[in-house]
């Protein structure tokens, strides 16, 4: 048969048991922070990436089709009658204004990306439960035999721990 103190729904784990327990939600709390934290810098990234291509867009805009499109525009607002000069300021003129626009769409989508505050604020939740946390009070029975003995539990594992030698370590340490 199967030890009942085995199954988690068990009230009497052993100490092992529940640190083990306790290890393993730590360990899942932590990665679930994480993930969130990765999904919200994802999304800021994303916003990030438009603002920048749109800037881009207005930099080989502004570049490339400034001169080319100029001079298209400004000899046909000519050909209608208006001086040269001022067709060209005329076509230079909305090439800047639709430049001036698309930096200002890129600012828009620059000042939307923030700092993670989901992840921050569970972060902070999870500080300050940790925090009033405090060790279970050992029953005064077990001090006693524990003083009774000589030493504590970790006592003896400091005791039993084995001894390295020191050239030992350092020749490991080396290679």
């Amino acid at each position: 048969m199967s030890d009942p103190g085995n199954y988690a729904g068990s009230t009497d784990r052993s100490l092992g048991q529940l640190f083990a327990s306790a290890t393993a939600e730590m360990s899942a709390l932590v990665h679930d922070e994480i993930a969130l934290a990765k999904a919200e810098v994802r999304q800021d990234v994303k916003r990030g990436v438009i603002g920048s291509v749109a800037f881009i867009v207005t930099g080989v805009l502004i570049l490339f089709a400034i001169p080319v499109l100029s001079f298209a525009a400004a000899y046909g607002i000519h050909n209608l009658g208006l001086g040269l000069a001022w067709s060209f300021l005329i076509v230079g003129g909305a090439f800047i204004l639709l430049g001036i626009l698309l930096a200002l769409f890129g600012l828009a989508k620059f000042k939307k990306v923030k700092p993670p505050e989901k992840s921050i604020a569970s972060a902070k939740q999870t500080a300050a439960v940790l925090q009033g946390v405090k060790p279970h009070p050992r029953p005064a029975g077990v001090r006693a035999i524990e003083q009774a003995q000589g030493s504590t539990l970790a006592d003896r594992a400091i005791e039993n721990r084995p001894v390295q030698d020191k050239a030992v370590s350092v020749t490991r340490s080396s290679t």
